[in-house]
């Protein structure tokens, strides 16, 4: 049982972590609200501008949807489809602009085959049995003692943190594309740029946010084991 104590003391190691990524939510909320507030001078909806830098790369075999929610925008690489919220669908916003864009611009790492991605879409599955089982097999191997259950879900959840990982490049460089993209072909301009380039590296900080929490949660699965061999 003091492993399991142990396990809920060394809780403190999140706490920094908690922190920060509630300042990440906050500023990606923020930024997004006030850019939504701002239209672009050119007239472009979200859906426009995603399909705008889909055509520049060539790409016609991905469709471009509305999906409720707000901030639930997506691409969606088996249905080769944009999935963008009501909130950037069709709203003429510098901060829609941006957030649509990056969307397309996974379309286009998807397109060119951009290994990152790839990398990422494959651990995937082993990533989901990772965060369901991967804490409560390190805290049972705990309970009976047995170092192979600890290092299996120690594995186990090690590959959350893989995927948090490679997914840090893949979303920087989609965001990378699409202020490319916006600049190069003056979908915005000046103040407007300015803006949905906030709005992405805020939203881009969520993800530093979520590796951060992985490994700070693999920290403590390492430490209680340390604890637990002692013992």
């Amino acid at each position: 049982m003091g492993s399991y104590f142990a396990y809920y003391l060394t809780g403190y190691i999140m706490i920094p972590v908690f922190i920060f990524a509630m300042a990440c939510q906050i500023k990606v909320k923020n930024s997004f609200n006030k850019y939504s507030r701002v239209q672009n001078r050119r007239g472009l909806t979200g859906a426009d501008a995603a399909y705008r830098l889909l055509m520049l790369n060539g790409i016609t075999d991905v469709k471009i949807k509305q999906v409720g929610g707000t901030l639930t925008d997506y691409y969606d690489p088996k249905n080769k489809e944009i999935c963008l919220s009501q909130d950037v669908f069709s709203s003429r916003s510098v901060a829609a602009i941006g957030v649509a864009c990056h969307e397309a611009g996974h379309a286009c790492q998807h397109a060119q085959g951009y290994a990152p991605l790839k990398i990422r879409n494959a651990v995937i599955p082993m990533t989901r049995i990772g965060s369901l089982l991967g804490v409560p097999l390190a805290l049972i191997g705990m309970f009976l003692y047995s170092d192979t259950l600890i290092y299996a879900g120690i594995i186990l959840y090690g590959a959350v943190a893989l995927f948090q990982f490679i997914t840090l490049p893949v979303e920087f460089n989609a965001s990378k594309r699409a202020l490319q993209t916006i600049e190069a072909n003056g979908f915005l301009e000046g103040e407007e740029y300015t803006g949905a380039k906030k709005v992405l590296t805020a939203a881009a900080l969520t993800y530093v946010a979520a590796l951060a929490s992985a490994l700070a949660t693999l920290l403590r699965l390492f430490l209680i084991a340390g604890r637990n061999n002692r013992n």
